[in-house]
Formats: C-alpha cells, structure tokens, sequence
C-alpha cells in the first residue's frame, strides 16, 4: 500500500479509526472517485467509509493539520511559494436531500466553500503539499453590512488567517512567499505581514496612494524595464494555453489606509508595484494585464528587470492551487458528484479529497524528471516492490526505458505511469493515467510484500 505516514490523515483517538482513515484516502487516490461504494470496493468497505466520515472524533481540521505537518517536512530548507485561493461546491441540480448546508455563491444552492493553500517548490515549480485549508457554508441568515464588521468577522479573514498559518507552520523554509489573487487584496494583509513572509498580490482596487495619485495610474510615467515571455496556463480542459510577450513596469507606491479600514492599522503601507502588459494578443484572446502588489523589492536591485521577471514568475505558480482545485472537482474526483449528503461528512470528505487531489498532482509532477526522493509519497515496502517490477516494465528502446535514478519520485512515477498504461509514447501520463497505474502498482505491492513474508517464515 502507500506509505503509511504519507497516507495517515489524522489519529482521531483511535488507532482504528486512523487506519480506516489510512484506507479511505488510499483508495480514493487509487480509484479516482469519491462515490463511497466505489471506494468501498464492496458493501462492507462502503459502510466502513461512511461510519468513518460520520464519526464525531472525525474532523476536517484534524485531516488538514496532519497534512499541513507533513508538508512542512517537505519545505524545510527549501524556497517556498504559498499558494491560496477559494474554490466552491454546488450542489446544482444535486441538492436532494443535501443537509445542513447554506447557500452557494449564487445565494440559493445548497454548496460550501474551501479556502485552500498548498505549498510549491518555487525552484523546481513542484507542489509539495497542503499547507491548510478552511471549509465553511454559509448562514442564511442576514449579516451585518460589510463595512460595521472588523475584518476578523469578515470572509475575507481567511486569506490573513492562511498566512500566519503558513508564517508558523513552513518557519523552517529558507524563504516563504504567499501569493494570492484579486480577492487577497486586503489592507490588514499589508499592514499585517507576518515576520518571515513575502507577499506577491494582484491588486483589485485602485487605491488612494500619499501623493494623492491612485494606485493605476502610477506607473504612467514609469519606464518599462523590459519584455519577457509568460506561460499562460489552460483557461478550461482541452485549452494547450498559449505563451504571451509582455512588457513590464516596477516601483515604489505608498498605498493608503481604506476609510474604513482597521484602527490597529497603520495609516499607509509602502509596497512594490509591477504593471504586467499584453499590446499584442493572438486574435480572439484577451490581452494579460496583470497589476501587482509585492513586499519582494525591485527598486534598487542590482538588476532590476531580473528581480521584477522574478517576481512575475513567482506569481504565475499560484495556477498550481487551480490544477489542485480541478483535480479536486469536475476535472478529477467529481466532489461536486458525490453521495454523501450531510454537511459534516461532506466537509470530512473535501478535507480528504483535498488532500488526495495534492497527492495526484505530485505523481503528475513526477513525470517530468523531479529529483526529490520516492519516500516523499510512498513507504520502502512500495519502494522495494516497484524495484523489482520496474524493469519487467521496460522495452528494448531507449524511450522504453526507466531514464530516472533509481528511488527517485521521477523514476516511481514512471513505473506508475507505465502501470497506467502509458506507452512511453506521445503525450505524457496525465491523471487518470497515474491514479490507475498507482491502483495497481498498490495491489502489486501487497502481493509481494505476502509473498516476501511467506519466503521467510
């Protein structure tokens, strides 16, 4: 099976109730579904699940601290890049019998919402984890105007509260760097940032600076440091993205407190500000403009351009919590499709299948060559197993053979891939390809492990 450390997903005070939540989120990461009596594997297994996700000991806070812990293994020594973002579940047309459940973001669905944050390599552009996670559904009933609440009280606490956990929990990480989009757009995030952590954030409003300028309008006289080429990643499955030329401004902006902003506040907060542009898009495409807020400098950096391209590739690694949010949703694990009805076993299963959708990502990542050792998703029992499966895998050309150092995560993740049916051929695996070869690489391991146990009695 997959390594128990990597697959343990809490204690819940029992020992048994830890390995039922061991073999849960192993077998949806094996069989890609979410559907309880898939993941069963037969009527047993499916009441198991569903005992285990409606437990009282069984909380989504403990699957996503246990996660977080791990994680933060992976990051020590490491620059790290703490990607957040917020993602639905609509129950759209699915909402019969949904229990316990507010109003989606169209304020009549029954859904709920994750704000998750996960944790890139920013060297080798690789996700290593969850990092923590905030899974709430709203009331129905009438808040307060948005203005008379502190910010504590507010939705968007959360994107504050993500980053001191981040702050805490990844201190052993040679640099942190949380990015966030237009939503992380908060004043108390500026005028709060927890010691050790940068900030890169695409700013949503055009705000007052000291100068009595507005925050858009800064860079009008600014020259451009210089043009660099961006990836823009997939806008929807079947979308190859596209790479677009864009020139880029940088400076220094003192940006102003909100008139209603926080009394603990400072009055101004003095930031970088990068203008990202597109003058010439492909036909049919929307040109990129990107506007940055950042506590990284540019100003008065030996290369200044270098630093700002820095910075803007920083920032395009927050698509990561995107692709971990697809393969968490419509484009892999279908929570939206799931059975299980009651809020709290619903908040249990995306905690888990947050968790799993990481996990695939990692093994797609993989696939491309990474460097970090095996043991970061499997324990030595799988390790030992795939070893000698492996080379019964291989062909007699070079593209049929294994091309990774032997215990790597690169090299497991071939083996998986090839499992999954890849033939060393045409497009790399994706992530049904990897869930697949890693059902069966999982069952091909217990076997052998029996096996081995056999020989030496």
């Amino acid at each position: 099976m997959i390594g128990k450390e990597q697959l343990r997903i809490g204690h819940f005070r029992d020992v048994r109730r830890e390995q039922a939540g061991a073999n849960l989120a192993g077998r949806i990461v094996t069989t890609g579904s979410l559907v309880l009596r898939q993941v069963g594997g037969d009527r047993a297994g499916e009441l198991s699940a569903n005992r285990f996700l409606g437990s009282p000991y069984v909380t989504p806070e403990e699957v996503l601290q246990t996660a977080g812990r791990r994680t933060a293994g992976a990051c020590a020594g490491r620059r790290i890049v703490a990607a957040q973002d917020t993602t639905e579940i609509n129950f759209k047309d699915r909402d019969r019998r949904r229990k316990g459940l507010g109003p989606a973001g169209d304020g009549q669905t029954p859904g709920f919402f994750c704000h998750a944050m996960i944790a890139i390599d920013a060297d080798e552009d690789t996700v290593l984890g969850v990092v923590h996670a905030h899974i709430w559904t709203r009331s129905r009933k009438r808040v307060a105007a948005r203005r008379s609440r502190d910010i504590e009280d507010k939705e968007s606490f959360r994107w504050i509260e993500a980053s001191r956990t981040a702050a805490d929990l990844l201190s052993q990480a040679a640099q942190l760097i949380v990015v966030g989009d237009r939503e992380f757009d908060i004043y108390s995030q500026f005028a709060r940032v927890p010691r050790g952590v940068h900030l890169i954030v695409r700013a949503a409003h055009d705000r007052r600076l000291v100068e009595d300028e507005h925050l858009f309008d800064a860079p009008s006289n600014w020259r451009e440091l210089g043009a660099m080429d961006v990836q823009v990643p997939p806008s929807r499955p079947g979308d190859p993205g596209r790479t677009a030329r864009v020139w880029v401004k940088a400076g220094r902006v003192c940006i102003t407190k909100p008139r209603h902003g926080a009394a603990i506040d400072p009055d101004t907060v003095t930031l970088t500000y990068l203008e990202v542009s597109e003058t010439n898009p492909p036909k049919g495409k929307t040109a990129i403009r990107w506007r940055l807020l950042t506590t990284l400098p540019v100003a008065g950096e030996p290369d200044a351009f270098a630093a700002a391209q820095e910075i803007v590739r920083l920032y395009r690694l927050r698509w990561r919590i995107e692709q971990v949010f697809r393969a968490m949703k419509s484009d892999g694990l279908c929570l939206e499709e799931t059975q299980v009805t009651q809020a709290s076993r619903l908040f249990n299963l995306a905690a888990i299948a947050l968790v799993a959708a990481a996990r695939t990502i990692q093994l797609v990542d993989a696939r491309d060559g990474s460097t970090r050792p095996a043991t970061d998703v499997a324990d030595q029992d799988l390790i030992a197993a795939a070893a000698v499966i492996g080379p019964t895998l291989e062909g007699k050309t070079a593209r049929q053979k294994n091309p990774y150092q032997p215990s790597s995560l690169a090299w497991l993740s071939w083996i998986t891939a090839r499992l999954g049916g890849w033939n060393c051929y045409y497009k790399p695996p994706g992530p049904k390809t990897m869930r697949t070869g890693w059902d069966k690489l999982a069952a091909m391991a217990t076997i052998y492990a029996v096996a081995r146990a056999q020989k030496d009695v």
